[in-house]
């Protein structure tokens, strides 16, 4: 096992991201919000955009899972989709790269396959992590050489779309060898717990924790459902 996984392992990974959509869009705020799960004793940090990492790395030594979304067009694939991508978290340095792991057409038509041979080709000691969204995916993913898995993109994709995570992880788990990281709506303490409970290597909490207008719509719902 990766030296990587073993600082991970048991631990709450925090996601700190904003979109340019949402207040708290600020590479300084996310840097404090790592600030904030470090000294809460989360094991690491998932991050998106390079501007983002250089602040989280600031104020946090935790290992980080890096990406960067990025639209081409109507791709659904937007999570580190391209080899340029990988190219500047690599210039960046990260601990593990996350990438899109779905059956879905890539905005460069390469086919994953050929998009880790094209990675491992070029860096071949660099922790790759697939986000898969069903089972399907993480078993193609282990078969193509992809490090670890993570359930992140369960119920993101039009063909999973109301699926439980719970179950996902469950279905991933008793399907492959390589480690497996909980996330995607693990919204509750208690889910966190269960999926570490279950196996998962770790768990990646982002929306319920860093993300403050979601959480406020949450209540805001519930009360206007009375």
């Amino acid at each position: 096992m990766h030296k990587i996984f073993n600082k991970i392992k048991g631990k709450l990974i925090v996601s700190c991201q904003a979109l340019e959509d949402e207040p708290l869009y600020s590479s300084f705020i996310m840097g404090k919000m790592a600030l904030a799960a470090t000294q809460a004793k989360a094991g690491g940090i998932r991050a998106n955009t390079i501007s983002d990492i250089k602040e989280i790395k600031k104020n946090t030594n935790l290992p980080i899972i890096g990406i960067i979304k990025k639209n081409y067009g109507n791709c659904n694939v937007y999570i580190t989709p391209t080899i340029n991508e990988v190219d500047e978290l690599m210039k960046e340095g990260v601990d593990i790269i996350a990438i899109d792991s779905t059956n879905r057409q890539r905005p460069d038509n390469v086919e994953l396959k050929y998009f880790i041979k094209n990675i491992r080709e070029k860096y071949p000691n660099q922790i790759i992590m697939g986000d898969i969204s069903n089972v399907d995916e993480a078993i193609y993913s282990e078969k193509i050489g992809i490090d670890i898995v993570g359930t992140t993109l369960c119920g993101y994709t039009n063909y999973t779309k109301g699926n439980e995570p719970l179950d996902t992880l469950k279905e991933v788990l008793n399907a492959i060898k390589i480690p497996v990281i909980a996330e995607g709506n693990f919204d509750t303490p208690e889910k966190a717990k269960k999926a570490i409970q279950m196996g998962a290597l770790a768990v990646v909490v982002g929306g319920a924790i860093t993300r403050p207008k979601q959480i406020a719509e949450k209540f805001v719902r519930a009360i206007e459902s009375i």
